[in-house]
């Protein structure tokens, strides 16, 4: 009996210690950027985009090889027509060339390219600019998604924070009601007091909910970049991974975002494929020359066979096609020219937002160690103010603004660690890292 009694509790420390270790386990920015990386439906539709780019590529090859053309047809005619020859000393009058009025023909025959003008050259050039833009088109949304679910991450970190500030000011509050109200009973202190003590706690409650209601929200856009459900309760780990590109000067942290961002890669390759495409349009105007052999079989009653073998030589060139071929080689030409200069513009936005996101790091450090003074600050005066106010020598005034004080000193201080951590975040976006 008592080992039975035993197997039950086993089995309930044994599910407590595993929930407390689920509960023990953070969940990492690194975490949720695999998670993301493998659930995220944009960035599975932009590696689709580089797996046509890369059929495209082997398709624009392929034209450099020889097809082959199979063709079958049955005829039936009203009347099969004869062979009349006439000469000044002869006259011949066949039979019907088609038996029973109907014939079967079939043709396979290869076409080898000798000469395109360029254009299978081209193509070939205009498919791997296009594969070589998508590949960077990906690597761009990666990093579009990573610091996507990073701003998702610090958002509830920073929303968990506001909440657990706006408990702390419920609770202090609270504890000065208690003693504005012991007060009040002992006719120490007036009922302005205490009625101004309990505006200030519902208000800050009401804040609270506020808080919770931003905590919710913030989860539930977190789950959803990681393709989580809704209502799952993440809980993160506040350290965020460190970059050290903030270390290079910034003049070098330019030139490093120039040479890595994807988005340049992916504009200078479309650019490319567009300049490349109009070569393969102007190619059209050109004379093609391709090789050509074949085996025909064509059912007939006169010929003295009915299956023909050859081999040739196939010339053609378009004379005139009304200036289509022309008109979009310009247009191509022009698409070119204007995504070399959204290349420039480009290059000009990304150099500001380096140094802007650079700048935006330095400012964060700064109101880090500015706020965590201020903090601790905010605290003292806090404590120092009840003590007074419970001697008499402060007013129930000062003990409020004490408490908003050490609210919004903790508010800041918050604000800027995570800032600080998202702005690294940021300029390793900037400059092609994350």
């Amino acid at each position: 009996m008592r080992q039975r009694s035993r197997m039950p509790v086993a089995a309930m420390l044994l599910a407590a210690s595993a929930a407390l270790a689920l509960q023990a386990h953070a969940e990492t920015l690194e975490e949720a950027w695999r998670l993301a990386a493998a659930r995220n439906q944009t960035l599975a539709a932009a590696a689709a985009e580089v797996q046509a780019a890369r059929a495209g590529e082997r398709a624009a090859r392929d034209r450099r090889w020889p097809s082959i053309e199979a063709e079958a047809s049955y005829t039936h005619l009203g009347q099969a027509p004869e062979l009349d020859v006439v000469t000044p000393t002869l006259a011949f009058r066949s039979g019907p060339i088609f038996k029973d009025n109907q014939y079967v023909s079939g043709t396979v025959q290869m076409r080898v390219p000798l000469y395109t003008g360029g254009a299978i050259r081209a193509g070939i050039a205009a498919a791997r600019a296009g594969l070589t833009g998508a590949s960077a088109e990906r690597t761009a949304t990666a990093a579009d998604v990573k610091l996507a679910v990073a701003q998702a991450y610090v958002t509830v970190l920073r929303a968990q924070r506001q909440l657990r500030v706006a408990q702390a000011s419920v609770t202090s509050l609270a504890a000065h009601l208690r003693d504005v109200e012991a007060m009040f009973h002992r006719q120490m202190v007036a009922k302005s007091d205490l009625l101004a003590a309990e505006v200030a706690l519902a208000n800050a409650r009401s804040s609270k909910v506020s808080a919770q209601d931003a905590v919710e929200v913030a989860q539930e856009e977190y789950n959803r970049l990681l393709g989580e459900p809704l209502s799952r309760v993440p809980h993160l780990d506040p350290v965020l991974p460190t970059f050290s590109v903030d270390a290079l000067p910034l003049k070098e942290l330019v030139q490093r975002a120039l040479a890595s961002r994807p988005e340049l890669r992916a504009l200078a390759a479309r650019a490319g494929a567009l300049a490349d495409r109009a070569r393969a349009a102007g190619a059209s105007r050109l004379p093609h020359i391709a090789a050509m052999g074949g085996y025909t079989h064509f059912d007939n009653q006169i010929l003295n066979r009915e299956n023909f073998s050859s081999v040739g030589v196939g010339f053609t060139w378009k004379l005139f096609d009304g200036g289509a071929a022309a008109n979009e080689a310009d247009a191509l030409r022009a698409r070119s020219r204007a995504d070399r200069r959204r290349l420039a513009d480009l290059r000009s936005r990304i150099e500001l937002e380096v140094q802007a996101d650079w700048l935006a790091l330095g400012a964060a450090r700064e109101r880090v160690s500015a706020s965590r003074a201020a903090t601790a600050q905010a605290a003292e005066n806090l404590r120092i103010s009840r003590e007074l106010y419970g001697v008499g020598l402060a007013s129930n005034t000062q003990v409020l603004s004490a408490v908003t004080l050490r609210t919004q000193a903790e508010e800041n201080y918050n604000n800027a660690v995570l800032d600080a951590a998202l702005d690294q975040l940021r300029l390793a976006y900037a400059v092609g890292a994350l």
